[in-house]
């Protein structure tokens, strides 16, 4: 390893632990004057509010980190430029292929991090933060993954699965009681759908406590409406989101939802997307390389920075596109996770190449 690898690798990490402070301190205050209105509504303590946001943090770190390697990359490179650091380089034969090795490792090592934070730290965290966040309504309950339990007045729900993209729920329970907390109705239906703002059950079994005796009258409908007390958007709160998922429990619960006939492409494609979105890390080493070294832009470090934020928000706009296709079954899962990588890893190519 020569002393220029080692200065560059550690002028990157420099500035990489420095870009991630800043922009992880600007996340969390945009995001606390955001929701300072619903703690103080909730009555949250101090240290409550504090621990939400550090077991948040995380997850955050894990979002931004591509952008900060790309920022880390254009930054170290833009000092030297305008330091005349890169001249004297070039004009003892090194090459731009050369001082993008450092970058690459500091891109690969950014990979092997992100998914090591994304598969045992997050998941955890998040997770915490979740239930945090929930715990202002205390009506919705969730427990493993899918299994949602509602608590309203004297209604208990219980609902297997919730397919947020169709609006639908399967396996549903609800428990009626009355003031004396005692069972005086059950509904089963096998599946929901909300459209028109109610909520129309099938194929259902209602078993009514009788008024004279113990017993219960059981009846049959293949479709009613049912007026309860919470929306897709209360469910898509507490279901379990892929984030607090590693890869693995990510596919576990995929070969059960479809075990159990439930729809799994939306889980699919984020299955993938959470294989893919660790190697944007060499991605974007790669496009912030080319954009410093490409002579056709200006050398103006500020400047280089705006092209580094355009071609990240250029990617970020064109792989949620792609993962939207993807859970509109439009795009088959694996080219919906990969096929922003694959797009920009060309475009960083063809920049490096045309900057050498």
């Amino acid at each position: 390893m020569t002393i220029i690898f080692r200065y560059l690798t550690r002028e990157i990490i420099k500035f990489f632990f420095i870009v991630v402070i800043v922009v992880v301190f600007v996340y969390i205050a945009v995001d606390f004057f955001e929701k300072i209105d619903n703690f103080m509504e909730a009555k949250f303590s101090l240290f409550k509010i504090f621990f939400y946001f550090l077991v948040k943090t995380p997850y955050v770190v894990a979002q931004i980190t591509p952008i900060c390697i790309l920022l880390s990359v254009l930054i170290a490179f833009g000092l030297m430029r305008k330091n005349n650091e890169i001249i004297a380089l070039k004009s003892c034969g090194v090459s731009i292929y050369y001082l993008f090795r450092p970058a690459l490792t500091v891109g690969i090592a950014g990979t092997i991090f992100l998914f090591f934070l994304s598969e045992t730290i997050v998941p955890v965290t998040i997770s915490k933060a979740n239930q945090i966040w929930l715990s202002r309504k205390k009506n919705i309950v969730s427990l493993n993954k899918n299994n949602i339990w509602i608590r309203d007045n004297r209604l208990i729900a219980h609902i297997k699965y919730f397919n947020s993209k169709d609006q639908a729920i399967s396996g549903i329970t609800l428990h009626y009681f009355d003031s004396k907390f005692k069972l005086i109705k059950r509904v089963d239906a096998v599946k929901g759908i909300y459209k028109d703002k109610k909520w129309y059950f099938y194929e259902i079994m209602e078993q009514m406590k009788s008024k004279t005796d113990e017993n219960f009258n059981i009846s049959f409908y293949d479709k009613n409406v049912i007026n309860v007390n919470f929306m897709p958007q209360d469910l898509e709160r507490v279901v379990k989101k892929p984030e607090e998922m590693s890869i693995l429990e990510l596919n576990n619960y995929i070969a059960k939802t479809e075990e159990e006939g439930y729809d799994a492409v939306t889980h699919k494609v984020e299955f993938y997307a959470k294989i893919a979105f660790p190697f944007v890390c060499i991605i974007m080493c790669l496009i912030a390389t080319g954009i410093s070294f490409v002579k056709s832009i200006s050398h103006s470090l500020p400047l280089n920075i705006v092209y580094g934020i355009g071609f990240s928000f250029l990617y970020w706009i064109f792989s949620s596109f792609c993962i939207s296709l993807g859970y509109g079954e439009i795009l088959h899962p694996i080219v919906a996770a990969w096929i922003a990588n694959i797009s920009f890893l060309c475009f960083g190519i063809l920049i490096l190449m045309y900057a050498e």
